[in-house]
């Protein structure tokens, strides 16, 4: 790994983050940690926001490594460049992923900005991946060894600048490997369950999320195909595009299971359809991408690829071809299910993230 000045790790209070804070400092490196304090549950939402747990665990870590440690307030930040585009998206019937703007828009971008004018040449965190620096300078993101935990999909809008400023320590590890250095460090976390929450604001579901700050706007189930009127929802934004549960209709008599094919804003309409290939809108053999970034040279002309068109799918080959406007097609060689507008689409060349996009 290349030296830099001096690395802030994002301590998050959780096993991944603490062990690559340890690696860091087993490799000789002139580290101290940092806790995001990005939301503290004030408006009451819902759910377990354990932040204040977080950060007594965080500075266990630093203190059992030996490093200096604090918080740092983004809240502002992180309200104005992950909530508010989460609520604005879901709002206008998309399907935004705050995880992957929380990477490009906070750890990447304000924590970036913040550990510069104090002095540090680069942030590192708990994900899985790894980042090669090449003789010519330029930095390459190649998955996580550990396929089960691989993160490079949630990194995939981070450009050059912010790949040269980053640091993945665990990249190479196992997950058993990693929880095993944590115990026999004697960290506090070892044991810690993995968050399932959203970024940095902890086990809140965003169901209870979204119903506290997106107002509901009831309109109709509609059957795709015919219209047929099969019941009412409460807002569009609690659906997204393949989802199975929760609809508020019943399968018919086989048994047969609706699934969400479509989200009409315009009449404020969901539609709905079998589970199967043949449902309308359902399966996709090809789609637009906009807001393109890049980790290393932009592409600009037709090419074979691979895509992961959501996390934990694998990749999968596609051809991508540039658009004058700025977007891309993606064609996909098998067809693809539920590619929801909003989500973000990753582009690979073998274990190599090449950049990514958001759904049209």
């Amino acid at each position: 790994m290349a030296p830099a000045k001096k690395i802030l790790v994002a301590l998050s209070g959780g096993v991944d983050s603490s062990v690559a804070a340890l690696l860091l400092k087993r490799e000789g490196h002139d580290i101290a940690g940092a806790y995001m304090k990005n939301w503290i549950n004030e408006d009451n939402i819902v759910g377990h926001c354990p932040w204040m747990q977080d950060i007594e665990d965080a500075r266990r870590v630093a203190d059992k490594i030996g490093i200096e440690f604090q918080v740092v307030n983004l809240m502002r930040d992180y309200r104005e460049r992950v909530v508010h585009y989460l609520l604005d998206g879901y709002a206008r019937g998309l399907t935004p992923n705050p995880d992957v703007m929380c990477n490009r828009e906070i750890k990447f971008g304000v924590l970036r900005a913040w550990a510069k004018d104090h002095g540090f040449g680069a942030v590192a965190t708990g994900h899985y991946a790894r980042r090669i620096e090449r003789e010519d300078g330029r930095c390459e993101l190649l998955e996580g060894v550990d396929k089960n935990k691989d993160q490079s999909y949630f990194l995939a809008l981070l450009d050059q600048p912010q790949l040269r400023d980053a640091r993945f320590p665990i990249g190479h590890l196992e997950k058993p490997e990693l929880r095993q250095l944590a115990r026999e460090a004697g960290l506090a976390t070892a044991g810690k369950k993995d968050s399932q929450g959203i970024c940095f604001i902890g086990e809140v579901k965003m169901h209870d999320f979204l119903r506290a700050y997106v107002p509901e706007k009831p309109g109709p189930i509609l059957r795709a195909g015919d219209e047929q009127v099969l019941g009412e929802h409460r807002g569009l934004h609690y659906f997204t595009l393949g989802q199975r549960k929760g609809i508020g209709i019943p399968s018919n008599t086989d048994g047969q299971a609706y699934v969400v094919v479509g989200k009409r804003t315009p009449d404020n309409a969901l539609l709905v359809a079998f589970d199967q290939l043949g449902a309308p809108g359902l399966f996709q053999h090809h789609v637009d991408v906009h807001n393109l970034s890049w980790t290393g040279e932009p592409i600009i002309a037709p090419c074979a690829l691979e895509g992961r068109v959501r996390y934990r799918d694998p990749r999968v080959p596609i051809t991508f071809t540039p658009q004058s406007d700025g977007t891309a097609r993606v064609s996909f060689r098998d067809p693809q299910r539920a590619l929801a507008s909003g989500q973000i689409f990753a582009l690979y060349d073998g274990e190599r993230l090449l950049g990514g996009g958001v759904y049209l």
